[in-house]
């Protein structure tokens, strides 16, 4: 067995299928047509309304495809009987019953690694935009005020302290792609790394240490609304968040109270509690930058997450080991 692949204790592996067909498998969340056509290539894709308009579908669904934004639930995975395999197209997996499933044996496999560099670079271009105020800049010319006066200064990102919070996978990658700015890194977690940058172990410290923090750690309850009231008068009234983490890192109603008085300058958030984003008073304020949860959303990187996801996928039912499980 190879390193990388975990087979399934209690299961037998699948048989080897029949000309090519492969179980039914549940989709849950809208998925880019173009990544839908690679599953749809090798596997039939049921919805919802498949099972609702045709109970008897319910039994066939061996797998539960899914994106990282969308919540498997421990009632979904009791509604079908014939589950075995869990794939998000995505690295989190918070939304996941994970406890639920690990209890009923069945796999659950994210993908790793293939949307580091895609999430990094969405991290620092978002900075660069607040710093240097670009959707305020693009609608200043378009409304024809720059020929009334100039534009207002912006803040250079050089010479600045930027602190990671998650210096996982995709938070060195940020950190890679921010050495070049000549800033002052640091970093909050657990435990310190061989890596050459600051590390804390108390984010209010390095909130109070930095001008950026820029968040990349995972979801779930032991990092739920880390970023709070406490840690932004911390960061002060100079002091901007990068959000390309999961929404529930950070206490949506502290910053918004933030924002709104002063007591940071700004923030460019990817992700959010509640997705997508209803009526929130961060569609109002005139400090924030939004994007509809894109970190990973290029062609080049969506159809690598497909690839892997379709590859953990095909190695379960082919052999009963998943190439990257979590569970």
């Amino acid at each position: 067995m190879k390193m990388n692949e975990t087979a399934v204790a209690g299961q037998e592996p699948a048989e080897q299928p029949v000309g090519g067909e492969f179980p039914k498998l549940l989709k849950i969340g809208v998925f880019p047509a173009s990544v839908e056509a690679q599953f749809r290539s090798l596997f039939t894709l049921l919805d919802e309304d498949d099972l609702r308009n045709d109970p008897a579908q319910v039994a066939s669904v061996a797998g539960i495809v899914t994106r990282s934004n969308y919540r498997i639930p421990a009632e979904l995975i009791d509604r079908l009987p014939g589950l075995r395999i869990i794939t998000t197209n995505g690295v989190g997996y918070d939304g996941i019953a994970l406890d639920h499933a690990r209890q009923k044996n069945i796999v659950v496999t994210n993908t790793p690694d293939v949307l580091n560099k895609a999430v990094a670079e969405l991290a620092v271009g978002m900075l660069l935009a607040l710093l240097r105020k670009l959707p305020e800049a693009d609608g200043f010319v378009r409304a024809g005020a720059w020929e009334e006066s100039p534009f207002p200064l912006g803040t250079s990102l050089a010479g600045k302290r930027v602190g990671i919070v998650g210096l996982g996978r995709i938070g060195k990658e940020i950190a890679q792609r921010l050495v070049p700015f000549e800033v002052d890194l640091s970093y909050f977690g657990r435990a310190r790394q061989a890596v050459p940058w600051r590390h804390f172990d108390s984010l209010p410290a390095m909130a109070r240490h930095v001008d950026v923090l820029v968040l990349s750690c995972p979801g779930g309850a032991a990092t739920r609304h880390i970023v709070d009231a406490t840690v932004l008068r911390e960061l002060g009234p100079d002091g901007v968040i990068v959000n390309v983490a999961r929404g529930s890192v950070v206490n949506e109603s502290d910053l918004c109270h933030a924002l709104a008085n002063g007591i940071i300058q700004g923030a460019a958030l990817d992700v959010f509690e509640s997705e997508p984003l209803g009526p929130s008073p961060l569609r109002q304020l005139p400090n924030v930058i939004l994007a509809p949860h894109i970190g990973s959303a290029t062609h080049e990187t969506r159809r690598q997450m497909a690839e892997l996801a379709i590859r953990n996928l095909v190695s379960f039912f082919r052999t009963g080991r998943a190439v990257t499980p979590v569970a």
